[in-house]
């Protein structure tokens, strides 16, 4: 089940390193106000900090000493104040700093759930589910800390650094250059300490990423019920625990990366006061300038209070080193081209009649794509009248589902047009060919909701008389009527609480509720017994009614009364015809039909009975 990176989305190059910082930067442009409060509040805080050692020098070399109970007074409660005013900024600067951190997260996630929605089909047939949903959830929840309080972190702690740096300068400048001495050695550290963070990061996020999308395939219903019938189940909770145990190793080589070196710079900054006491000592006792208990003890606790910014700042970069790794996985997907879009000036159709038209279809898919050798088009020419019906039929790869996919346009032509009352489908807006077009596939597809929600997905703004008419449509109105929750009741994961039979007509209501003027049927009863097949087939002549209707055909017993058939070869029309006609000419079609008719129809389908279990028999949510 393991499959390889080739699988997924191609990395790009690394971007450059500036490219990439000031694209970062420009994610917190539409929040550029507050960051200014937030940036005034640094530098006020910093300032305030600051005070507080030259307030306790006064209190020791001059209150104390002269016995000034009234300054010593002042003295204290400007330093309580200190701390007081030095809090309230920072709980301000907290509260704003994450309120916007959240708010470009939220744009980063809008942002790249949006560019997935516009990505073409061809995406998807190429991207596993697990590796989106971990770019949404794992590399932009990774940046949390980033985004919300490093950028905060970052100006702070530097307003601290220059503040306490000046502060130290006026009270001793020699004592300085002796604090600041190993502080190039240190940012060398911390630089070295985050790439090789930022490596092991983006290893880790593939990782996660891989996990992900392994728990979104075998935990999925289809997946729990191919493992038990396989009896593979052990076997993927062996395969599991070895992704699991690869993360596990990657985790501790990112947590322990440079830790005895970040380590060693915080030892030697702990050091560093008793450094300035000795060299304080060695100076007074060599004849040098003198320097007084209360400066000594000032310049002490700024430098200890230089150390934690400091400390806190290369730990920072190594941060940002990190996040740069998420970014670029992030910039990844926003980067990906969009190759289905609107026209700059895209046409609008108040009401469609519905004439589909073909004129010189050529389609191929792309190289990448594993379909690339088989359902490409070669000049399709076709027209299907307003209300009429059209057929195809064809052996499997011939383009049948690919001819229909070019209407709604989950796909784009390579060459010619399709055209729906006389406009190029890539000339409409996007809600007017989502109005025209309807699409029952197969394979339904059903949220883990209500079976109301389900259906008002089509028109969100339908009544529960809307709900029933389609449902009565459909000839699926008594089954849910007969459900104990009814229209409320849920359809469970993908459906899969609903029969097949019951989860298509489920689908057709559905479409009915969007009420398009064509309809595309991709083989909506093949995979049904022969009982539910008629069942479903009375609720699509239903929905086909005056409606333009193209119908992709596996059984040709559902297609025999479609004014058009066509049947597809290698991507070309090899026939067209009635029924009738076509049966005369005992060419392509009718061999197909002989084949269809000799077919054996499995005994379970005989008895009309159903692989999936009703939603009768199963468990209440």
């Amino acid at each position: 089940m393991h499959r390889d990176d080739s699988s997924w989305t191609p990395s790009p190059a690394e971007p450059e390193r500036p490219a990439q910082v000031r694209r970062i930067l420009r994610l917190f442009h539409p929040y550029r106000g507050r960051l200014a409060v937030v940036g005034l509040l640094v530098a006020a805080s910093a300032l305030v900090s600051v005070a507080s050692p030259f307030l306790l020098r006064e209190v020791l070399d001059t209150a104390i000493p002269e016995r000034r109970t009234g300054l010593l007074t002042l003295l204290a409660l400007g330093m309580i104040a200190a701390a007081v005013v030095t809090s309230c900024f920072g709980v301000l600067q907290t509260f704003i700093s994450t309120t916007v951190g959240q708010r470009v997260m939220h744009d980063l996630r809008t942002a790249v759930y949006d560019r997935l929605q516009r990505m073409p089909l061809a995406f998807f047939t190429r991207t596993r589910t697990g590796e989106v949903q971990s770019r949404i959830a794992n590399d932009i929840g990774g940046m949390q800390a980033t985004v919300t309080s490093t950028a905060t972190s970052l100006v702070s702690n530097l307003t601290s650094v220059v503040a306490t740096v000046v502060a130290m300068l006026a009270l001793d400048w020699r004592l300085t250059v002796i604090s600041l001495l190993l502080l190039p050695l240190f940012v060398w550290i911390s630089r070295r300490v985050g790439d090789e963070r930022k490596k092991i990061t983006s290893q880790r996020q593939k990782q996660m990423a891989a996990m992900s999308a392994m728990v979104t395939e075998s935990l999925s219903v289809s997946g729990i019920l191919l493992g038990r019938t396989m009896g593979r189940s052990a076997s993927l909770t062996e395969e599991f625990s070895r992704e699991s145990e690869r993360l596990v190793g990657l985790e501790v080589r990112s947590s322990m990366a440079g830790r005895w070196r970040m380590s060693t710079i915080g030892i030697v900054m702990a050091a560093m006061p008793a450094v300035i006491y000795w060299a304080a000592g060695i100076t007074l006792r060599s004849g040098g300038p003198s320097v007084s208990i209360g400066t000594l003890v000032a310049f002490v606790s700024l430098q200890q209070g230089l150390f934690r910014p400091t400390v806190s700042l290369l730990s920072t970069g190594v941060q940002v080193q990190t996040s740069l790794a998420l970014f670029a996985r992030i910039f990844e997907y926003l980067d990906l081209p969009i190759d289905i879009t609107e026209p700059a000036e895209p046409r609008r159709l108040e009401s469609v009649r519905g004439e589909v038209r073909f004129e010189g279809v050529d389609f191929d898919y792309d190289t990448r794509e594993p379909e690339s050798a088989a359902g490409t088009l070669r000049g399709v020419e076709l027209t299907v009248p307003a209300g009429g019906s059209l057929a195809v039929v064809g052996p499997t790869g011939s383009g049948k589902t690919t001819l229909s996919y070019l209407v709604p346009r989950l796909y784009d032509v390579t060459g010619g047009r399709v055209l729906i009352d006389g406009v190029d489908v890539r000339d409409l807006d996007f809600d007017t060919l989502a109005r025209a077009v309807g699409v029952v596939s197969q394979e339904t597809y059903l949220f883990h909701a209500s079976v109301a929600d389900n259906l008002r997905f089509a028109k969100p703004d339908a009544t529960h008389d809307h709900l029933v008419a389609a449902a009565k449509a459909a000839q699926i109105h008594d089954h849910i009527a007969s459900l104990p929750d009814g229209y409320d009741t849920l359809v469970g994961e993908r459906g899969y609480r609903f029969s097949g039979g019951e989860k298509q007509r489920l689908a057709i209501a559905r479409t009915i509720l969007r009420d398009p003027p064509v309809l595309i049927l991709d083989e909506a009863t093949s995979a049904l017994d022969t009982r539910t097949e008629q069942a479903v087939q009375d609720a699509i002549d239903a929905l086909s009614a005056g409606r333009t209707t193209i119908t992709i055909a596996h059984r040709l017993s559902t297609v025999r009364a479609a004014e058009q058939i066509v049947v597809l070869d290698g991507g070309r029309i090899a026939e067209r015809g009635t029924h009738q006609e076509l049966m005369a000419r005992d060419g392509r079609y009718a061999a197909l039909v002989r084949r269809d008719a000799q077919s054996p129809v499995p005994a379970a389908q005989e008895q009309g009975q159903d692989p999936v279990p009703a939603v009768q028999t199963a468990p209440t949510a």
